[in-house]
């Protein structure tokens, strides 16, 4: 049916209906043929988009944005649908959040079929809202049970609400040594001057909506797992039923001689960005690491220092986990706007005037003008305050746990960056990825865990870093890979990259080829192997691109 008579036909139903402002109103979308099994499209209901989904032979319509971007031109698989950017996914049927980032549901409308043509029933009210906060329950007083979560980043926040959502009325502490609430830290360095505003990930009425404590600029000091205590750093002690050690990592210093100067930055906090982001202002701008961070933060810097030096120890930088063709490709891509590479060296002193940092001299020689410097260089699990405790930490600091969120202590688990875990996609191999995504699912899963409702953790891994406005996506876990098979051209800026091992695809990036990378993602949770044959074949049709 043409897209002009489905809208004269909706509009003369609505208009029988009539459209109050109160109560339920019937729009007509399509007509039941319009769309096959596997099938979505975004539609326009009063001027908001819905997004329209056949899947299992029955129609679903929810909201068609997800924190703002779009699942519309997203992965569909099964009943879920991956949004193509950022990998989080949702329930057709519900609207539900069932993967990471993100933190809300998208709104879901009912559906009717009838006579051949498709309908969907809503409230006027619902239909202008872009997300849904999941059903949460608050803390009871006469409920004498205490959680305690320490750190204040996406694991400790994805406990905190999950622990609500499955009406757990006890108390929720969240101790965070950060100025701020838990905020979208991935920001820092894609948008160093952002307002603390804008990047919080809940309000201070939520937290008080919810009855979930947030406890800033506090530190746990200890750990004593047989009283079930812990220590702040002001002398206090804090009882808990059960633990959560979700602090993340620090960054790394640059432990070499100069490294305390006035301008020597290392990125943790907001406040570290803004500082970074106005010293850098019309100045020369030294960044130390060819790391995600350091690429973000160059990229950002290059309009608006001076210029823009980037120092690395690898030819390229993502060498190790993109490649060293799609390394170049963004070493040209910032050359082109503003930043001097120099690369396969590295930092062994840096040099002040009047305290402040003046130059920063390399191991070949070289001595870069500097004002600012900005070193990320790497990071170290924040695990030290665990000593003593009997938690289980590897040779890497990382706090060992298992696919439940569980430490060797009774009571005590562990979530995000700061831990080792085994990787359901590889086998149970025990990793530590510091990305944003698998640290929210890091936190449900413990959350469900503390509830005694057992569940593994069975991600897949997926992240994106933004250069100049363009992004980069990438899923899996390439760690070991021996080949890349790439379709597309990387040198012009449009390719999909699939990293291989042992005649299977581990991990896949690309670049302007959504959703690819979406619907790699979708494979690979559904447990399917995707095999070198077909990463090398010309038909991609399995992709459904």
């Amino acid at each position: 049916m043409a897209a002009a008579a489905v809208a004269a036909i909706s509009a003369a139903f609505m208009r029988a209906v009539g459209l109050a402002e109160q109560g339920e109103v019937t729009a007509l979308l399509c007509q039941e043929a319009d769309l096959q099994d596997g099938q979505m499209r975004e539609v326009a209901v009063e001027d908001h988009k819905v997004l329209l989904v056949r899947a299992d032979g029955r129609y679903s319509a929810m909201g068609s944005r997800c924190a703002p971007l779009q699942c519309s031109s997203g992965a569909l698989l099964g009943n879920k649908v991956r949004c193509p950017f950022h990998g989080a996914c949702f329930n057709v049927t519900t609207g539900d959040i069932e993967e990471f980032p993100g933190l809300d549901c998208l709104p879901s409308y009912k559906v009717k079929v009838k006579d051949g043509n498709v309908y969907m029933s809503y409230d006027r009210k619902s239909l202008k809202l872009s997300r849904r906060v999941k059903e949460m329950s608050s803390r009871e007083l006469e409920v004498n049970h205490t959680t305690l979560l320490i750190g204040g980043g996406p694991a400790a926040l994805l406990c905190a609400e999950t622990l609500r959502q499955n009406f757990y009325k006890g108390r929720i502490v969240m101790v965070t040594k950060d100025a701020l609430p838990p905020f979208d830290k991935p920001k820092l360095s894609k948008a160093m001057n952002l307002d603390s505003s804008k990047i919080l990930l809940r309000t201070e009425d939520f937290f008080k909506q919810y009855g979930i404590e947030v406890w800033t600029e506090k530190e746990v000091v200890s750990v004593e797992p047989i009283g079930k205590v812990v220590k702040l750093s002001d002398g206090t002690v804090q009882p808990y039923d059960q633990l959560l050690v979700s602090t993340g990592c620090r960054a790394r210093s640059l432990g070499c001689p100069g490294q305390h100067l006035v301008g020597v930055n290392l990125l943790q906090t907001h406040q570290d960005a803004q500082e970074i982001c106005h010293s850098c202002q019309g100045r020369k701008a030294v960044i130390i690491g060819a790391s995600f961070i350091g690429m973000e933060v160059a990229s950002y810097l290059s309009t608006k220092a001076a210029s823009v030096a980037m120092v690395g120890t690898t030819e390229y930088p993502f060498e190790k986990t993109l490649g060293p063709e799609i390394g170049k490709m963004t070493m040209h891509m910032l050359e082109e706007s503003n930043v001097k590479f120099y690369m396969k060296d590295r930092v062994c002193e840096i040099r002040g005037e009047d305290g402040k940092v003046k130059e920063v001299v390399l191991q070949s020689g070289a001595v870069l003008e500097a004002d600012v410097v900005v070193a990320g260089i790497g990071v170290i699990p924040n695990s030290d305050f665990l000593m003593g405790s009997q938690v289980q930490i590897d040779s890497r600091k990382a706090v060992i746990i298992d696919k439940f969120m569980k430490t060797n202590v009774p009571d005590i688990y562990g979530a995000g960056d700061v831990t080792s875990f085994p990787l359901t996609i590889r086998g149970g191999q025990r990793v530590n990825i510091c990305h944003w995504q698998m640290a929210q699912a890091h936190g449900r899963v413990a959350a469900l865990n503390m509830l005694n409702k057992p569940t593994e953790i069975d991600s897949v891994p997926f992240f994106w870093t933004v250069l100049l406005g363009k992004s980069i996506r990438y899923t899996g876990y390439g760690e070991g890979y021996t080949e890349i098979i790439f379709k597309g051209k990387v040198e012009e800026g449009k390719f999909l990259a699939f990293y291989i091992k042992e005649e299977v695809v581990v991990a896949a990036a690309s670049l302007m080829f959504d959703p690819a990378v979406a619907r790699i993602a979708g494979l690979m949770a559904s447990g399917l192997l995707i095999t070198k044959t077909q990463a090398q074949s010309d038909d991609l049709s399995w992709l459904k691109l």
